[in-house]
């Protein structure tokens, strides 16, 4: 016979967890509980949630942001209303760590400004070639995407790139794609576009500042690895 969150003592309960303790004391499986809110006669939500989360552990727990609503309504215990309800609060989280990054509107560093791309890209499935648009303080003008490519490249031509610089007026670019592996680390052809397109900033008097490379959780910088030229 399975355990009921209603046999479980009430502080060991997720909701009531989460109201006394606050949501960052939760798991995920806590978490998605108290989205889900009830079991089935034969499983009880948490076991629900573990089910949810085991049949995605392959992806990622990030594999929730791209999933259709039908896949999840189609979990045992799930259904179309609470997957409309997971899928909101998904949804609902992502732009809150967008507007997060909103706050920085003068890059400094690198780290400023990849904090300011990566809630944008982190779960993205196919790579994205953006580029971050400057003005002459280094003012944050614009991040247009270039291109969008495969699941493990993407087709980066230099007009494209500064037809987009030349429309915003930019007096610099910041150079951005992501890895959807998580691994930021540049291939040669990540290092071959880099200097391809310095060389052509130099041209167009449209200096490339750096070109920075963003994983689920973590980035690199091209420049701070000397790889920029």
């Amino acid at each position: 016979m399975a355990i009921m969150v209603k046999d479980l003592p009430v502080d060991e309960r997720p909701r009531e967890r989460l109201l006394f303790s606050g949501a960052a004391a939760l798991s995920n499986t806590e978490l998605l509980a108290v989205l889900l809110r009830t079991g089935t006669r034969e499983k009880s939500v948490l076991h629900i949630a573990e089910e949810v989360l085991a049949h995605y552990k392959d992806r990622g727990l990030e594999a929730i942001v791209h999933m259709p609503p039908a896949e999840l309504a189609a979990v045992k215990g799930v259904g179309k209303a609470k997957a409309a309800t997971v899928l909101a609060a998904v949804e609902l989280g992502r732009r809150l760590s967008m507007k997060a990054a909103e706050h920085i509107v003068v890059v400094h560093d690198p780290e400023d400004a990849a904090h300011f791309a990566l809630p944008r890209f982190r779960f993205e499935q196919r790579e994205h070639f953006a580029v971050m648009l400057l003005d002459t303080k280094n003012h944050i003008l614009g991040m247009p995407d270039v291109s969008v490519g495969s699941l493990q490249a993407s087709v980066v031509h230099p007009r494209e790139v500064f037809r987009a610089a030349i429309d915003y007026a930019a007096a610099a670019m910041i150079l951005f794609h992501n890895h959807p592996s998580g691994d930021p680390t540049p291939s040669r052809e990540d290092i071959a576009v880099t200097q391809r397109l310095v060389k052509a900033g130099k041209i167009m008097d449209i200096p490339v500042l750096d070109h920075i490379i963003l994983g689920r959780e973590c980035f690199l910088s091209l420049k701070e690895k000397g790889m920029l030229s």
